[in-house]
């Protein structure tokens, strides 16, 4: 089967679309990621055919401050200009990233078949739980579902206002009015980090994370014998700020952290902070550094925790903006983590001592690593889509 893989080019979407492109070409399928330059190399690297998603720049017209108009009608726009590429790949299927909307609009103006891929858990709303982004838990008793029910009828209308803008950006391209949206979505989470709910959409499929290491540079832990403690900032641009500093500056030896103890900060940007000797800063893979780790602290993004559970290891989550503070809550009543917000170097160290000294919070991330055994094959997902819609 030839797929054609669209997603933008924030790490947190562009990576789980190279892992996928990856498995496809594992089970002998031909498959090409469309994504921003910043990563085509590295696709190419990793043995993934990689060409440009245009149109990714603003336009003129654009409003970035607009959620809906940002993820639609530039959708709308792009999907325009990455027909006639797509057309050229002839694929049987394209895998679409559920923010870069270009993918899916494109394959309809082809009449081609396709799926959203869905790199954290599923974030359409509920009749039975509080509005994603809220981190809250649904509501018990009458009082709880009431909340819920209030807090539903609030967030309703931005969810009409993006359906709207979803059904214009269509229209202006030559698409029905009426979206019917993909075959299947791929909920790339693990099942821990899922919350039930009675009306789970017939079409969507947990397949598990999507992890790729953008880099084989492994980072040598520091000399000692006391716990390993990695930092992984946040890549997104909604990510809170300074969480290196923060951490360097916080969790010394010896005072707040046992004696012995080592910090690895794993980040994209490289080492622009002060490096005391017990620590070190860089891009290595994240896999290798969570074989070694007792503790992670984290930003709250579902690539880095869903890493982090599926190594066992038992975080401190700093969540900024997005999605962020909806995943460290998630976390947190799962057991694995301690939440730390607005980040202050008391609260963090008081939190990295309680998850260090705690057996539970490890415990608890094993148990949410080991759902991983509860989910589908993407691959195998897609094939029967596609064979399902022939």
């Amino acid at each position: 089967m030839r797929v054609a893989i669209v997603a933008g080019p924030d790490p947190g979407h562009a990576f789980p679309a190279i892992a996928l492109g990856l498995r496809f070409l594992a089970n002998g399928d031909s498959a090409t990621l469309l994504t921003g330059t910043e990563w085509l190399d590295t696709a190419r690297a990793a043995g993934l055919d990689a060409v440009e998603l245009l149109g990714l720049d603003p336009a003129d017209t654009d409003d970035d401050a607009d959620a809906g108009a940002k993820i639609h009608r530039r959708g709308a726009r792009m999907a325009v200009l990455n027909a006639p590429p797509l057309r050229e790949l002839a694929p049987d299927l394209v895998v679409s990233d559920v923010i870069t909307t270009a993918g899916g609009f494109a394959a309809e103006l082809l009449g081609l078949p396709w799926v959203e891929l869905n790199p954290h858990p599923l974030y359409r709303p509920s009749k039975g739980l509080p509005p994603i982004g809220s981190g809250l838990a649904p509501g018990v008793g009458l009082r709880g579902r009431l909340r819920d029910a209030v807090m539903r009828a609030l967030s309703a209308r931005s969810w009409r206002e993006g359906i709207q803008q979803r059904s214009d950006a269509r229209v202006e391209i030559g698409l029905p009015a009426t979206d019917p949206g993909p075959l299947r979505r791929l909920i790339a989470t693990l099942p821990a980090l899922e919350v039930p709910r009675t009306d789970w959409p017939q079409e969507a499929v947990v397949v598990g994370p999507l992890h790729f290491e953008p880099t084989t540079t492994t980072l040598e832990i520091p000399a000692g014998a006391g716990p390993v403690v990695v930092v992984a900032p946040s890549t997104a641009t909604t990510g809170a700020g300074g969480l290196a500093e923060v951490a360097l500056a916080a969790l010394t030896p010896g005072e707040v952290l046992p004696a012995g103890s080592r910090v690895v900060v794993s980040r994209l940007g490289g080492t622009d902070v002060g490096v005391p000797p017990w620590a070190v800063v860089g891009l290595g893979r994240q896999d290798e550094l969570l074989e070694h780790a007792d503790l992670v602290i984290c930003g709250g993004g579902h690539g880095m925790v869903s890493k982090t559970l599926l190594a066992g290891v038992p975080m401190v989550v700093v969540p900024g903006g997005g999605d962020q503070w909806e995943i460290a809550n998630r976390v947190v009543r799962q057991g694995s983590a301690q939440l730390v917000r607005p980040l202050e170097a008391d609260a963090l160290a008081r939190a990295v001592r309680a998850v260090l000294a705690g057996d539970g919070y490890r415990e608890a991330a094993r148990r949410a690593g080991a759902s991983i055994a509860d989910v589908d094959d993407p691959v195998r997902v897609c094939h029967e889509a596609v064979s399902t819609s022939a």
